[in-house]
């Protein structure tokens, strides 16, 4: 029955122990030499800082994958790199919504690199879990694959032909409403504490959480709904789950760190949603296309992946340009 067990654990984690236990070490380093080292105390992130420490995650990321080409072999690499550019291209809806639940709460920018980082924490855990389901499942019934792809497509489709951008209700969302009325919660900011002591309606000390718990809580739940997205788009590019975690981690530290650049300039990347879109609708028939034909090369899918999503990126920045000089040419 161990022996059972263990082939069964060894299929769905897909590598040895000791390799899970290595990335998730070189996670840990990396988040207590930000939080211990870098950003020991609370202050606004510039966007220098930002693109700074984001190129260093960027480059720990690709080094990363360098050996996993040269340890895995060039379709593990591929795989990798493929997985990690989607899903950072994937995420960056998430810091437009970030961006608005920081704005709901007032956080103060010298507090939210931290709801940030501990919301890091939590994403290594929710997407652990989330991908180990969903290798569980592909293990078991391969045909859940092409649930996957049908999904990404459907997905794809409706962005593609989608006018409206509709942000998140965070005022009337269900999660932030039970939580409003089932925890004590102060009327403002205890410097970067979530929770605090103070005394109760009755006079007695009691426990209470701050603004700044509640605006953690929203992140998280925010990336838990964009990881239904994400997480079938990099299963569609590889079921192996180390290459499926590996690089939504890393992808996610990268972004998290990109987040004070990004904030200020979101609004210039208003076309990438339809390079996303195209990009979702090609590794959703990628799926289908291998069934009938075989597995296309993985320097293919890495090329599309990545001309598409600069493609999204040139037209975003030429046409949100163009559209500030018609709106000041208007103006005068």
């Amino acid at each position: 029955m161990d022996s059972l067990y263990a082939t069964v654990l060894m299929d769905v984690m897909g590598k040895p122990l000791w390799i899970w236990l290595a990335f998730i070490g070189i996670v840990m380093a990396l988040l207590a030499f930000d939080l211990g080292v870098l950003n020991r105390r609370d202050h606004e992130i510039g966007v220098a800082e930002s693109l700074k420490l984001s190129a260093f995650y960027i480059a720990v990321a690709l080094l990363f994958g360098g050996w996993v080409w040269w340890s895995m072999g060039e379709e593990a690499g591929l795989q990798y790199y493929t997985g990690f550019f989607v899903e950072k291209s994937l995420s960056l809806d998430n810091v437009f919504v970030i961006s608005l639940i920081f704005g709901y709460f007032a956080v103060p920018r010298e507090l939210q690199h931290r709801v940030l980082f501990w919301g890091i924490l939590g994403v290594v855990v929710l997407r652990g879990l989330m991908i180990g389901a969903g290798a569980a499942l592909v293990s078991e019934f391969h045909w859940v694959l092409y649930l996957f792809g049908a999904f990404l497509l459907l997905t794809g489709v409706k962005m593609l032909f989608s006018s409206a951008d509709h942000g998140p209700d965070i005022a009337h969302n269900p999660v932030l409403g039970f939580l409003k009325r089932h925890l004590r919660v102060t009327d403002s900011f205890h410097g970067h504490a979530f929770f605090v002591r103070q005394p109760g309606a009755d006079g007695k000390a009691a426990l209470f959480a701050t603004p700044l718990f509640l605006a953690l809580v929203m992140i998280e739940l925010a990336d838990l709904v964009f990881a239904v997205d994400s997480v079938p788009a990099i299963f569609a590019i590889t079921t192996d789950p180390y290459l499926v975690y590996t690089s939504n981690i890393f992808a996610i530290l990268g972004l998290r760190a990109l987040y004070f650049a990004l904030a200020a300039m979101v609004h210039r990347f208003r076309y990438l949603k339809y390079a996303l879109a195209l990009v979702l609708v090609f590794i959703g028939s990628k799926i289908f296309y291998t069934q009938f034909f075989g597995k296309p090369d993985p320097l293919i899918s890495l090329g599309v992946t990545l001309g598409l999503i600069a493609g999204g990126v040139l037209v975003s920045l030429i046409k949100t340009r163009q559209e500030e000089r018609q709106a000041l040419g208007a103006a005068e």
